[in-house]
């Protein structure tokens, strides 16, 4: 006799398995717990197999699980070439995006808002966070899209961007320095506080927050100095103006594994913007 498999409980039987727990699946797939609970249930019964064991409170695959694994991959995969052909890549679900705040400003009225009129019919959920945070959620399957900072040898870099000075020059001449950084953990942060020790300059901090746009009012009121790339402001210490250099930085992008194909299209807009910001910028 022949058994179909229903594509829905594929999909939670997948969603399991990549989320790593019952709660983080019931996210990614829109039902509860007793829900996927039932529908694993059934999936097991129509297969005659058992796909998953408790260890503790984590749900690991039996080897019949991990066999019908790649099956399971295969048939959705082609279940969604389906569907996309017919209906012209239609997201069933939320577009998730995770971003610093450097491209929050930019990006949230530009290729947000642009993405938003093409995909009427999807669902734009936004997180803007420190990187390792969002990192963090893309790991967890929280985010489908991050765009952040890292090192400038990243192997994900969209683009290297220069890291500068800004603030009033007049402070360069105060016997300590005043510095306004954001709160932990700050890529920028770190490379100010580790260029200026290395130079023994004296400085203090006089204001630490978790917001950009008070770190910007800041230093564009000339209260303090800080350091970011050329987007933040137009008040740039020129180079030779005595502040010690800094390392640059990689605008990077993270997509999750096996993204739709309207995810895909997002991300590519995303690199695209930032790499025209850093050009319009450069």
């Amino acid at each position: 006799m022949v058994v179909n498999l229903p594509t829905e409980l594929l999909r939670s039987f997948v969603a399991i398995v990549d989320s790593g727990t019952m709660l983080r699946a019931s996210e990614r797939v829109f039902v509860t717990q007793s829900a996927l609970s039932l529908q694993m249930k059934r999936l097991e019964d129509t297969v005659q197999s058992q796909l998953f064991h408790r260890e503790g409170r984590r749900l690991v695959l039996t080897p019949a699980g991990g066999s019908f694994l790649a099956h399971a991959r295969e048939i959705l995969a082609s279940n969604d070439r389906a569907v996309a052909a017919l209906t012209g890549d239609v997201l069933a679900g939320p577009a998730r995006v995770g971003m610093v705040q450097d491209f929050a400003e930019t990006l949230l009225s530009g290729v947000l808002a642009r993405f938003s009129a093409l995909n009427p019919d999807s669902q734009l959920q936004v997180r803007v966070g420190g990187s390792m945070e969002l990192l963090e959620l893309l790991k967890s399957d929280r985010l489908d899209v991050v765009l952040c900072m890292g090192a400038a040898d990243d192997p994900r870099a969209i683009t290297v961007a220069e890291t500068v000075w800004f603030g009033d020059p007049a402070l360069l001449s105060a016997d300590v320095l005043p510095l306004a950084i954001l709160e932990e953990p700050c890529r920028f942060r770190e490379a100010a506080l580790a260029a200026l020790d290395a130079e023994n300059r004296p400085y203090r901090v006089v204001l630490e927050t978790p917001s950009l746009s008070v770190l910007r009012a800041a230093v564009d009121s000339g209260l303090a100095v800080s350091c970011r790339t050329r987007a933040f402001s137009t008040r740039i210490i020129e180079a030779d103006a005595g502040l010690p250099s800094l390392p640059p930085v990689a605008f990077v992008s993270r997509t999750r594994a096996g993204p739709h194909p309207t995810i895909e299209k997002l991300a590519d807009m995303l690199r695209t913007a930032v790499t025209d910001l850093e050009q319009a910028t450069s």
